[in-house]
């Protein structure tokens, strides 16, 4: 408009009576227009020096003179593209991308996303992640808790930290916030027995887990009878496991692997390269009260490769691990100090991102310890058949049910707890 405006004012003001000819493209070609009559005539344009607009003359696109600020932080309303013949164009945004972009740029100050349709939470989802919205200290955690809260298992299915320990120490409550996810790898962090991670494992939240790998994370038996307690007294937390790997955690010893007997939904278990003593009396005991069947070959559950990231906030936690790698890399300057080290002969301290080492040697001595019940069918093993003894297998079953059936009932009648468990319990 304001370009019409000026063209007019070329064209019929009294001031400019004589503004020579004025060219016009059109299609790739450019005309002649006649002041007088008005007719655009195809004639080659003499040379000659002259002004289309005068000086103080200015084309400006508004979008809105009221607010130049707002007008600053506002995204563009308008899509510029080139047509064939290299003139602009310039078209505007759907008023459904508008919105979308507005809700995505203050998607923190949400207050609820309960009852919101899921096709377009995901579209949401996916804006504020393109902004980097999740990655703010203070507001994408609150951003991250809208969608977590309505959507659970949408937002995370499967969180795979393998190696991450750095993520879990610099997003410890952006990952609490995760709900109804069925499968978590923690393996080779170092978390410890006090970890506040470990302590989130047996919230309500995390009651869905059904594949939980610890490995490699120095526990002992204080740790797995913390994260057993909920379930071994109240029959709630992880009751719904499947999976559960503590695999080299030396710390863990025969009495650690007692608290495990409560897990009455164990599929398999791998305690390979832990502190156990009587190993022999382990796997009969495994074999007795959960129906857990020693696998002479390695079972594909624990091969950490069906592990993985699933979910909308997929590039959200490639985002943190991000910011954490470059946070990490060394500062131009300092590297004019490591040059003066090498200088006078001192050696530096290398930073370098600690790999998972798997404890070999506990490994080797006390055997390739996985566990696994036969009659399962999800459980996927190289070997099927080859372990099992027939006859007398099913006769040790039968044995094992009428036992552990006698034991359940006997159980019942008089509940014992120990003055730490009491403790325990007094903190949920």
């Amino acid at each position: 408009q304001s370009w019409s405006r000026g063209m007019s004012y070329c064209l019929h003001s009294e001031s400019h009576l004589d503004t020579g000819p004025i060219y016009v493209r059109e299609n790739g070609k450019l005309h002649v227009v006649n002041q007088g009559a008005g007719s655009i005539q195809n004639v080659t344009p003499k040379a000659r020096p002259f002004s289309l607009f005068s000086r103080s003359f200015s084309v400006e696109l508004c979008m809105n003179r009221e607010d130049d600020r707002a007008r600053r932080q506002r995204t563009d309303h308008f899509i510029f593209t080139y047509t064939k013949e290299g003139n602009l164009r310039y078209s505007a945004k759907s008023l459904f991308s508008l919105v979308l972009g507005y809700i995505s740029d203050n998607v923190d100050h949400i207050d609820s996303l309960i009852g919101f349709p899921e096709q377009i939470a995901e579209k949401l989802f996916s804006a504020a992640e393109a902004r980097q919205k999740f990655t703010e200290p203070v507001t994408g955690l609150r951003a991250l808790q809208k969608f977590t809260e309505a959507y659970g298992s949408l937002v995370l299915c499967s969180l795979c930290l393998r190696n991450r320990y750095l993520v879990i120490s610099e997003k410890l409550e952006e990952i609490k916030s995760f709900r109804e996810l069925t499968c978590l790898d923690l393996s080779c962090c170092k978390l410890g027995d006090e970890h506040e991670l470990l302590e989130h494992l047996t919230k309500e939240a995390l009651s869905s887990v059904k594949r939980l790998l610890l490995k490699d994370n120095s526990l002992s038996d204080a740790g797995v009878r913390r994260m057993t307690a909920p379930v071994r007294v109240l029959k709630k937390g992880l009751e719904n496991l499947l999976v559960l790997d503590l695999s080299c955690n030396p710390k863990i010893t025969d009495v650690g692997i007692g608290y495990l007997l409560s897990f009455k939904k164990l599929n398999c278990l791998d305690i390979s390269g832990t502190g156990l003593k009587d190993v022999d009396a382990v796997i009969k005991r495994l074999q007795m009260k959960i129906g857990l069947v020693h696998s002479k070959v390695p079972l594909k559950e624990f091969d950490h490769s069906n592990c993985k990231t699933e979910g909308w906030a997929e590039q959200t936690v490639l985002q943190w691990e991000q910011a954490v790698m470059e946070a990490m890399k060394p500062q131009d300057n300092l590297r004019s100090r490591v040059a003066t080290l090498h200088f006078y002969g001192k050696t530096h301290r290398i930073e370098e991102v600690v790999k998972c080492t798997l404890v070999e040697p506990e490994t080797k001595a006390s055997g390739n310890l996985q566990f696994y019940k036969e009659n399962v069918q999800n459980c996927h093993l190289p070997l099927k058949k080859e372990v099992a003894g027939s006859h007398e297998l099913k006769n040790n079953k039968k044995r094992a049910l009428a036992e552990q059936e006698t034991e359940r009932t006997s159980k019942q009648k008089h509940l014992c707890l120990t003055v730490e468990d009491w403790d325990l319990l007094n903190t949920y």
